[in-house]
């Protein structure tokens, strides 16, 4: 699979500077940023939520975790983890689990934690395992115009680890 053609031509037409950033395989958020060697809070994951038969898409850093009861306080209403098969028919042009935090590009409300705004740079998976894209945050939000929120609680490494 390669980097969704609509993707490349918003950040080309919109005129902003990107780094395409190959690495291994990697599926979780958490691993990316450890081949690509960036921070947790740099590295993006996309959770998927419905509320009703709404989609959402939430941005977080890494090293969070959704918190659904802060997500039903912003959102005043019930909200649950999307299923896999219930959301990857919304991003044809990416893997699964891979799909680019830019709601914007397919259909989708699209919310950002509040500690993932506050970083310079953000690095997220760009449709496939092996591609992420590194561009400055304040770019990223210009073009999606996402809702900021306090929606994640930080991960506590576990003990002994």
């Amino acid at each position: 699979m390669e980097i969704p053609k609509q993707l490349l031509d918003c950040l080309n037409q919109n005129k902003v500077e990107y780094e395409i950033l190959h690495h291994a395989e990697a599926v979780t958020a958490q691993r990316i940023a450890q081949v690509e060697h960036v921070k947790g809070r740099h590295q993006t994951k996309v959770v998927m939520i419905r509320s009703g038969d709404q989609h959402l898409m939430v941005v977080l850093p890494a090293d969070h975790h959704i918190d659904l009861e802060k997500v039903e306080k912003v959102l005043g209403k019930a909200v649950s983890l999307d299923k896999e098969n219930e959301f990857k028919s919304l991003f044809p042009d990416s893997a699964t689990g891979a799909m680019p935090p830019f709601g914007n590009l397919y259909g989708l409300p699209t919310y950002v934690d509040k500690r993932l705004a506050e970083q310079d740079y953000i690095v997220f998976e760009a449709g496939t395992h092996t591609d992420a894209i590194k561009m400055s945050y304040s770019d990223y939000e210009k073009i999606v115009k996402p809702k900021i929120e306090d929606l994640a609680i930080k991960l506590h490494p576990m003990k002994g680890a």
